[in-house]
C-alpha cells in the first residue's frame, strides 16, 4: 500500500543516560537563550519585550521539537500535551512546531519494528500476516502499520510499541520538567506538579497494551448500549490472538482527518453534527459511561464521511480513565451550579470536592463561581448557537484563573479534574477547528 516516504529513526536512544545527555543538550541550549533573552531586554520597551518573548518562545519549540521527535517516548508524549495547551496561549510559530509532533514525528526503521514483531509474536501468528513496512501513521510511544491476514484478507491495524519507552517514564518525565521549567514555557506551583504526576500514571497505563485490549472492549460495551451507536460511531474490532503488551491488533478503519480539506469543506449543517457527536460522547462518557477516553489530539479520531450521516471514528483507549461516585456526584452538583449559575449549588459541589473550604473568605468564593460561570457560559441561558471558532473564551478563562491563582492560595485540583480539563480543552478545539455553530445548553442539559 502507498505511503507517504518520510525521514526515519535508524535507532531509539533507550538507555536512561542517552536520553538524560540528549535532555541536558536541549536544556542548556534552551537556559543560555532565555539568560540571552533577559540580559537583551533590560532596557527594552514594552513591545519589544513581548516580540522578543515570542521570538524566544518560537525558537525554544524549535529546539525542544528537534529532539523530541528523535526521542519519542514520554518526552514526545508532554509536547504534545503541551501542543493542546499552546493552541491559545503560546505564539502560533512555536504552537506549530509543537503539533509538528502529532502529524510529523518520523518513525522508527522497519528494522527495529520489525524486531519487536519477532519478539512479542511467534513465527506462526506472524506468518499469517501480511505486513506493510511503511508506517500508516507514527505516534510517541508506538507506530501503526497495515497488514493484512492471509486466510480471509480482513485489513488490520498493528500498532507496535517503540522499544523501551515502558522503561524510560520515570527518568524522563524528571529531566522535562525540569528542562520546560528553564525554558521557562510552563510556571512553578503545585498545578504542574499534579498534572506531571497524572501524566505519569496515564504513561504506564498507555504502555500496557493487554489493558488498552481491554479497555477498548470495555468501551465499546459503554456505547453498543445505545441506539444511537450504529448511527454514529465507529470503535476497531480488536484481535487478540495477535495482541501482548506491546502489540495491539485492530481492525482497520477508514476516514479522514477531522481537520483536513475534506471536513473543512463539508457545509455548516454536517460540520456541526460531527461537532455534536464529539459534544455529545463527552458528556456521555462523564455521566453515564462513567469512563473517558482522555487523550484528545486529533491522531485519536477520524471522521467517516457519508451524505447520509457522517460517523465519527474513534482510536486508542490507552488512556481511559474510570470515575467513581466519590468524585462524579459532587462534580456534577459543581456542574449542575454552574450551568443554572447557581453559585450556592456550586459551593456545595466544590466544597465537597476541596477546591474551597469553610472559613474561606467571600471574595475567594466569589471569584471562583465568576470563573465557572464563565468557563460554562457557551452552556448557559440564552447563549444560543455558540460560535466556537470566533471564542476568545480559552484565552479569558487562563488569565482569570492566572488572577485568581495570584489573588488566594488555591488547592491543587482533584486529579480527575486534570483529566476532565485535558479532555475539554481538547473538544473545545475539536468544535473550534470544525468552526461549529451549535446550541451548547441544549446538548448538555439532557445529561443534567
Amino acid at each position: 500500500m502507498a505511503s507517504d516516504k518520510r525521514p526515519t529513526i535508524s535507532k531509539l536512544k533507550e538507555k536512561a543516560w542517552q536520553r538524560g545527555l540528549a535532555l541536558a543538550r536541549v536544556s542548556m541550549a534552551a537556559g543560555a537563550q532565555a539568560a540571552s533573552h533577559a540580559v537583551g531586554t533590560v532596557f527594552s520597551s514594552d513591545e519589544k519585550k513581548a516580540e522578543g518573548l515570542k521570538k524566544l518562545l518560537t525558537s525554544q519549540m524549535g529546539l525542544l521539537t528537534r529532539e523530541l521527535g528523535q526521542l519519542k517516548g514520554s518526552v514526545m508524549k508532554v509536547g504534545q500535551m503541551l501542543s493542546m495547551y499552546g493552541e491559545h496561549f503560546l505564539p502560533p510559530e512555536a504552537n506549530a512546531l509543537l503539533k509538528s509532533l502529532q502529524n510529523q514525528s518520523p518513525p522508527l526503521a522497519w528494522a527495529e519494528i520489525l524486531k519487536v514483531l519477532q519478539r512479542e509474536l511467534s513465527p506462526e501468528k506472524l506468518a499469517e500476516l501480511e505486513i506493510d513496512p511503511e508506517p500508516a501513521a507514527s505516534a510517541s510511544l508506538g507506530q501503526v502499520h497495515r497488514a493484512i491476514r492471509k486466510s480471509d484478507g480482513a485489513r488490520l491495524a498493528l500498532k507496535i510499541q517503540y522499544p523501551g519507552v515502558d522503561r524510560a517514564i520515570e527518568g524522563d518525565l524528571k529531566a522535562l520538567r525540569s528542562l520546560l521549567g528553564m525554558a521557562k514555557l510552563i510556571p512553578k506551583g503545585p498545578q504542574f506538579d499534579e498534572l506531571f504526576a497524572e501524566v505519569k500514571v496515564m504513561l504506564q497505563q498507555e504502555v500496557d497494551y493487554r489493558q488498552e485490549l481491554q479497555l477498548t472492549e470495555d468501551y465499546r460495551a459503554q456505547l453498543e448500549t445505545d441506539p444511537e451507536f450504529a448511527r454514529s460511531y465507529v470503535i476497531a474490532r480488536t484481535y487478540p490472538e495477535y495482541s501482548t503488551s506491546r502489540v495491539i491488533a485492530t481492525s482497520w478503519e477508514d476516514g479522514v482527518a477531522v481537520d483536513g480539506p475534506e471536513v473543512q469543506a463539508l457545509p455548516l449543517e454536517r460540520r456541526n453534527r460531527i461537532a455534536l457527536l464529539a459534544l455529545d460522547l463527552y458528556f456521555r462518557e462523564l455521566f453515564r459511561f462513567r469512563m473517558m477516553q482522555t487523550d484528545p489530539h486529533f491522531g485519536n479520531y477520524k471522521v467517516r464521511l457519508d451524505p447520509q450521516g457522517d460517523f465519527l471514528v474513534l482510536f486508542d483507549f490507552g488512556a481511559v480513565r474510570k470515575f467513581g461516585d466519590e468524585f462524579l456526584e459532587p462534580y456534577s452538583e459543581m456542574i449542575r451550579g454552574a450551568f443554572n449559575r447557581d453559585p450556592l449549588k456550586l459551593w456545595s459541589g466544590a466544597r465537597r470536592l476541596g477546591f474551597v473550604q469553610d472559613g474561606d473568605e467571600q471574595s475567594l468564593l466569589d471569584h471562583f463561581a465568576d470563573l465557572c460561570f464563565m468557563i460554562t457560559s457557551p452552556f448557559h441561558e440564552g447563549a444560543g448557537e455558540y460560535d466556537w471558532a470566533a471564542s476568545d473564551l480559552p484565552r479569558r478563562v487562563a488569565n482569570q484563573g492566572m488572577q485568581l491563582a495570584m489573588s488566594f492560595k488555591l488547592r491543587p485540583p482533584p486529579r480527575e479534574i486534570l483529566f476532565l480539563d485535558r479532555k475539554m480543552g481538547g473538544i473545545f478545539i475539536f468544535l473550534a477547528v470544525l468552526k461549529a455553530k451549535i446550541d451548547g445548553r441544549k446538548a448538555l442539559a439532557p445529561y443534567l
